[in-house]
C-alpha cells in the first residue's frame, strides 16, 4: 500500500533521511523503531508532506504522493497521529473529533463516525463535553487517535503513541490497534516501547542515523539480542 523508495529529507540544510526505503503492505502493522534522533518522526513528516523530500519517491497505492501538499495526502486516505497529540485544548472532545472529519465527511457521516469512535473509546463518550485540556494523558491519546480515525483513513500513522502512558492505557491502546487491523486498517507505528511494538507489529524496520539498518518479521526479533543491540546502539 505504502512504498517509500530512496527517500532523502530534512529540515533546511539539516539532512536527516538518507536513502530511506520501506514498505507497508495493506492490512498489516509495521513498526519503525530506533533511538532518539534516528529519523523516525522525520520519516512520518516526509510521508505526510509536513516537510518536503529532496529526492526519492513515496507511493500510496501506486500513486506518487511525495510532491503533494499535506492536505492532499490526507485526502488520499493517510492520517497521522502526531507525537505529543496536538489536540485543540480549549475545544471539547466532541469538537476535536469533528475537526478530524472537517475535510472529508458530510454531517450524517460525521455523526456515524463519531458513534464509532465512542464505541471504540468508551471514555471519550463519557467526556464528550469536556475540554481536551482537562483529559488525562491516556484520554488525550485516545482522542488524538479517534480524531485521526474520523476521516476513515486507509493508512494510519502513529508517532510515539504510548509515551508517558500508564501500562493499563498502553494495553487498551494495543487492543484498539489490533481491532482496527482486524477491520482492515493498515498501520505504520513509531514507538519507543519496543516490547509492545514487537508484539503488535507484523514487520519491523529499525533506523539509525536516518537510515534503515535492519528489517525483519516482528516474531523473529522478539528475543533477539542483535535487534536490541541495533536499536540501542
Amino acid at each position: 500500500m505504502l512504498s517509500v523508495n530512496g527517500l532523502h529529507a530534512g529540515y533546511g540544510s539539516l539532512k536527516v533521511l538518507r536513502d530511506l526505503t520501506l514498505d507497508v503492505p495493506a492490512g498489516r502493522i509495521v513498526a519503525l523503531l530506533g533511538g532518539n534522533g534516528a529519523g523516525k518522526t522525520t520519516t512520518m513528516h516526509a510521508i505526510t508532506g509536513i516537510i518536503p523530500s529532496t529526492s526519492g519517491k513515496v507511493l500510496f497505492d501506486g500513486k506518487r504522493i511525495d510532491r503533494m501538499a499535506s492536505d492532499q495526502i490526507f485526502r488520499q486516505g493517510i492520517a497521522l497521529v502526531a507525537q505529543g497529540r496536538q489536540l485543540f485544548p480549549e475545544m471539547t472532545v466532541r469538537e476535536n473529533l469533528e475537526m478530524g472529519a472537517i475535510c472529508t465527511r458530510s454531517h450524517a457521516e460525521t455523526t456515524a463516525a463519531m458513534a464509532e469512535m465512542f464505541a471504540l473509546f468508551p471514555r471519550l463518550r463519557e467526556r464528550a463535553d469536556q475540554r481536551g485540556a482537562s483529559l488525562s494523558g491516556g484520554e488525550q491519546q485516545m482522542l488524538a487517535t479517534g480524531r485521526a480515525l474520523m476521516s476513515r483513513p486507509r493508512l494510519l500513522l502513529l508517532d510515539e503513541p504510548t509515551t508517558g502512558l500508564a501500562p493499563i492505557i498502553v494495553k487498551e491502546l494495543t487492543r484498539v490497534l489490533r481491532e482496527l487491523k482486524a477491520g482492515g486498517l493498515t498501520i505504520l507505528i513509531v514507538e519507543q516501547n519496543v516490547r509492545m511494538a514487537l508484539k503488535l507489529a507484523d514487520e519491523v524496520y529499525i533506523m539509525r542515523g536516518g537510515e534503515i539498518v535492519m528489517q525483519a518479521p516482528a516474531r523473529e526479533l522478539q528475543d533477539s539480542d542483535e535487534m536490541f543491540k541495533s536499536y540501542l546502539g
